[in-house]
């Protein structure tokens, strides 16, 4: 199927199906994201012309170029015929006039079960416009800026010493200094002033906070102050904390005490026991968090912030005791490492993954929302997966796929258990959930976060099992690409509509999505010219298409997007990659650490001018926090004043220009997402 299609059945209810007698253009429709299809596919596709229609005639309906539904109302629209019909949802009727050359094509036994259908949306009219209350901004995580690896109490990460391990990155380097944002945060904070966000995720380091990890090791004041003068910094200037408390970089000391996430009673312990001491130091002011991060799009009003306790959780498993390629880097294959069991490793850690999550979600919602008010969750990274084609079992290979990535952490969160299908593959190398365990996890996030990237097309026959063992390919049947390097924006809010689709008879449909991270990395950008990296064209083609069908998506269709967070808001050290792939939209010479603005930030920050009503800003409440430390029992306390006042203006060399034509007018704006939330799933509304 090409790549923003979504399938229209009709089916014609038959007399004999109905007990009541129904007009002949009765039909039974539904509109579903394709590879949902593995319970509801009825037929197979049949394009064969009905006898009564010529083949130039029938054609064009049955390759109709437009459709939407908008507001209960589907519209089917070819070259010649235009047909509208009431739908209120699955298995409900779709009631179609009299239209010419319609009649003899729906009276026909050939008529096509399945329609493929470009997708397009209604022109969005020019005051609609993102409400004050959403959230904007930029990401970024702490090992990929921070630096200062032994300055400030620190203690030292998984990181530090595999990216010092020669092989392991790309170019050798590792995050000893990476953006210095230790030290240049002042002028970071300036610049996303400069800006104009409203919001600004970032990760806090476990072992910047406890060096040692662990719940009985001492705590880190200077940590605690330096998150604590950012968070008032930020705030000081309108700016919305958005913190993940786990972003990759577990204590070092405590894999080496006990095996980090391999050994889930103690890991899950530390663990609880960390976000126990950010949410007593900072809660107060930080609203949203995320334990663990992965892919997001949420957002609440200013009172109430969420947070998010891990990121990606299917990267910390499968890529760092699985393939061997992120800290630790454990892995079977012995030319990467020389320990590690990648049939059962990934899996005992994605089990760790969620309990931790889950439990440190219990005690912030017994222990500090009450007081705090704010929200908490996880955020899951997992790209699109499209069938190769039409094929059954090229459309159970995409489920598979997502099986694999998404359900295996959703699944238990919203679901209350594995995937069956992922159940079915790995057998007895598969965790399992105490009842008290299930208990704490199913339910245990107050919203999704969703990391997205990219698209795949999925095909059955793969034999790599991480991937659910399915084959994945950027190559359509036709022999065309599906898109240039990494710019497949059109299909990223038709996985946003996968959300409700993924487990329709869930809580999903009613929790509200954050996008976390959204980011394009310009092919061969490191090697380019000061000046040529800072006209990064793709990247604005990239943003020009998310943020047009983010804006169609939540005035259009109505669904519950809440904040937008691209990746980067600097180019930084890109894990494997070294230093040698950047998504920031601002440029970093690492030889200086000079920042420079890309043409994307500029696109970016002129976007949501345009189409964002600007909330006022959120003044800091100075407030007096307690911080105990686990070994002792010492009470430190921490003023929480704004250190802002000493924060200078960054210094900008050079000024990009934003490519011509890469804004869409307000005219001509046009979204390749589905037009199908409100007519599919009302329930979920």
């Amino acid at each position: 199927m090409p790549h923003g299609c979504a399938q229209l059945h009709l089916r014609r209810i038959l007399h004999k199906e109905k007990k009541r007698s129904l007009a002949p253009n009765t039909w039974r429709a539904g509109v579903y994201p394709h590879t949902s299809l593995r319970k509801r596919r009825l037929g197979d596709l049949d394009t064969t012309p009905p006898p009564e229609a010529d083949h130039e005639t029938a054609n064009p309906f049955l390759r109709p170029r437009l459709w939407y539904p908008h507001r209960g109302l589907l519209i089917l629209k070819t070259k010649e015929i235009e047909v509208a019909g009431e739908y209120s949802g699955w298995s409900q009727e779709l009631v179609l006039p009299e239209v010419p050359h319609l009649k003899a094509l729906l009276s026909s036994e050939k008529v096509p079960r399945f329609l493929q259908v470009p997708l397009r949306s209604m022109a969005a009219t020019s005051t609609s416009k993102l409400p004050a209350e959403f959230l904007w901004g930029f990401a970024t995580a702490a090992f990929q800026i921070e630096g200062s690896a032994a300055e400030g109490g620190r203690g030292k990460s998984i990181w530090d010493d595999f990216a010092k391990t020669p092989g392991k990155t790309l170019d050798g380097r590792n995050g000893d200094v990476a953006t210095d944002s230790y030290r240049l945060w002042k002028e970071d904070v300036a610049l996303l002033a400069q800006y104009g966000i409203k919001a600004y995720r970032f990760s806090i380091s476990w072992s910047r906070i406890i060096p040692e990890g662990g719940r009985e090791d001492k705590v880190n004041e200077e940590g605690v102050r330096f998150y604590s003068d950012l968070i008032d910094a930020l705030l000081e200037h309108g700016i919305t904390p958005f913190v993940t408390l786990y972003h990759w970089d577990l204590p070092q000391a405590l894999h080496d005490r006990y095996g980090g996430w391999l050994n889930k009673d103690e890991v899950v312990k530390d663990y609880v026991n960390y976000t126990r001491v950010c949410f007593e130091a900072f809660g107060d002011r930080v609203k949203h968090w995320c334990v663990a991060s992965s892919f997001v799009i949420c957002g609440r009003p200013s009172d109430l912030r969420p947070r998010l306790t891990i990121n990606e959780p299917w990267c910390v498993a499968i890529l760092g005791y699985g393939r061997g390629v992120f800290a630790p880097g454990r892995s079977s294959d012995r030319s990467r490492s020389p320990e590690g069991n990648s049939s059962t490793e990934p899996w005992i850690v994605g089990h760790s993954l969620l309990i931790a999550h889950a439990n440190a979600v219990k005690l912030y919602r017994e222990s500090f929302k009450p007081t705090q008010g704010g929200e908490i969750g996880i955020t899951l990274n997992g790209d699109w997966q499209m069938p190769y084609d039409d094929s059954p079992e090229n459309v159970d290979a995409a489920q598979h796929a997502l099986d694999f990535s998404i359900g295996w952490y959703a699944d238990p969160i919203y679901l209350g258990h594995y995937p069956p299908y992922m159940t079915e593959v790995l057998g007895d190398r598969q965790p399992t959930f105490t009842a008290e365990e299930l208990e704490i996890v199913k339910g245990s996030s107050d919203f999704y976060g969703m990391n997205t990237y990219t698209t795949n097309l999925a095909r059955a026959g793969g034999d790599d099992e991480f991937q659910g063992n399915v084959d994945y390919t950027f190559t359509r049947p036709d022999g065309t690409q599906l898109g240039i390097q990494g710019l497949f924006f059109p299909l990223m809010f038709l996985f946003c509509m996968k959300l409700t689709f993924y487990v329709p008879d869930s809580a999903l449909c009613l929790v509200a999505r954050f996008v976390t991270e959204n980011g394009f990395a310009v092919k061969d950008e490191n090697d380019m010219p000061l000046e040529q990296a800072l006209v990064d064209t793709d990247r604005v083609n990239y943003f020009a298409g998310t943020t047009r069908n983010l804006l169609a998506a939540i005035k259009e269709d109505g669904v519950e997007v809440r904040s937008y967070f691209p990746w980067s808001f600097l180019d930084n050290f890109e894990w494997a990659d070294g230093y040698l792939t950047r998504f920031g939209v601002t440029y970093v010479d690492y030889e200086t650490q000079k920042r420079y603005p890309k043409a994307s930030a500029n696109f970016l920050i002129q976007w949501f001018k345009d189409n964002h009503e600007q909330p006022l800003a959120i003044a800091p409440t100075p407030t007096t926090r307690v911080v105990t430390s686990s070994n002792t029992s010492e009470t430190s306390m921490t003023k929480a004043n704004p250190s802002t006042a000493d924060i200078p203006e960054p210094k900008q060399e050079m000024k990009a220009q934003t490519p011509a034509a890469t804004a869409p007018s307000p005219a001509k704006k046009r979204s390749l997402l589905g037009r199908f939330f409100d007519a599919i799933f009302p329930f979920c509304r």
